[in-house]
């Protein structure tokens, strides 16, 4: 195990990120879920931050949907989803993130009455404050859980191509895995596609590598979200290195909701000695008490990665994003400028 604090601890912790893997709603900083619990106390949500921290202990993935869901209640007007992101973008900005893409699960805030309209333009809105504040450039993926079906789905598209808030560059598909196998929604995502739109959906988080195979087949999924599943199948796995699709992994979470029982049996290192292309995520970083630098630090320090392959991580994050060609260009300089600063101090 590498002592915390050592050089390469640090040495991640202070190098430009990209951030392909963060809920808008999952950021929510404790203190905001406790001030919005308190105006709307009939959602049951607790007013304390204390509480909070204690309400984001999670015994599976079900209970995990189930306070996700009750913190969405909490959101009812473009002013809320505008601070979530203005809020999001100086913790990106703590984490020395440049670039993120936000997932926003559209359907669930305009169920709680948000106009259509409204929701665009606080996302939009909030994108750029937090340009404007932070420096991080925000871009969209606007998802749908898998629970709200065919309909919730298609209602979410339709949306997105009416509306098409600033930034938006992909489709995604979260939520429960079980009840909503992939392949339902392979007419939407190539709707989705057909109009411009990245396919990211979720696939093998909770499920099994079965699922990671339809989300690329009948989803044309350009990278998966979690995917950890997949190192259950040799030859899944030879096929998502040689044609470069990227899981987007996020040990953390995948702990906090029982996806693998420890650190230890995380499939990560199995991942990555595959040739598998990787980034690293926080999926729900207020939930699950998480930051991306303490991502990298857990897999350098814990899992024994070393810092190339990590760095290399950082790497693969660039090449993965959905992101103009001159800004990956951008970031690739800076990373590479960082590291060559900081491996000299």
């Amino acid at each position: 195990m590498i002592i915390p604090g050592t050089p390469g601890a640090d040495l991640l912790a202070a190098l430009p990120k990209v951030e392909l893997h963060v809920h808008l709603l999952g950021s929510a900083a404790v203190s905001t879920v406790a001030q919005l619990a308190a105006l709307r106390p009939e959602v049951g949500v607790p007013t304390d931050a204390a509480a909070v921290r204690e309400y984001f202990r999670f015994t599976d993935f079900g209970h995990f949907i189930a306070v996700y869901t009750a913190v969405n209640r909490l959101v009812t007007s473009g002013a809320e989803v505008q601070a979530l992101v203005v809020g999001l973008g100086a913790q990106l900005a703590e984490q020395h993130v440049r670039y993120a893409e936000v997932t926003v699960t559209a359907l669930s805030h305009l169920r709680m009455g948000i106009a259509p309209d409204e929701l665009a333009q606080a996302l939009a809105s909030g994108r750029a404050l937090v340009a404007k504040q932070h420096g991080v450039h925000l871009n969209w993926i606007i998802d749908v859980s898998g629970d709200v079906g065919v309909a919730g789905a298609q209602a979410t598209l339709d949306w997105l191509l009416d509306h098409q808030p600033d930034g938006a560059v992909g489709f995604g598909l979260g939520g429960p895995e079980a009840g909503a196998p992939r392949r339902m929604f392979r007419a939407v995502f190539q709707k989705a596609r057909a109009n411009g739109l990245h396919s990211v959906p979720h696939a093998g988080e909770t499920t099994t590598a079965t699922e990671i195979w339809s989300a690329i087949e009948d989803l044309g999924a350009e990278r998966i979200g979690h995917g950890i599943r997949a190192v259950d199948d040799p030859r899944l796995l030879e096929q998502l290195a040689r044609r470069g699709i990227t899981l987007e992994i996020c040990p953390t979470s995948n702990i906090r909701t029982g996806a693998v029982p420890d650190l230890a049996a995380h499939p990560l290192p199995a991942l990555l000695a595959a040739g598998v292309p990787v980034t690293l995520g926080t999926d729900d970083p207020a939930m699950f008490g998480t930051t991306l630098k303490h991502e990298f630090r857990l897999c350098h320090e814990q899992l024994g990665l070393p810092i190339p392959a990590l760095i290399g991580v950082l790497e693969r994050g660039i090449d993965a994003a959905f992101c103009p060609a001159w800004l990956a260009r951008e970031l690739h300089r800076e990373l590479r400028a960082a590291v060559a600063t900081e491996s000299e101090c």
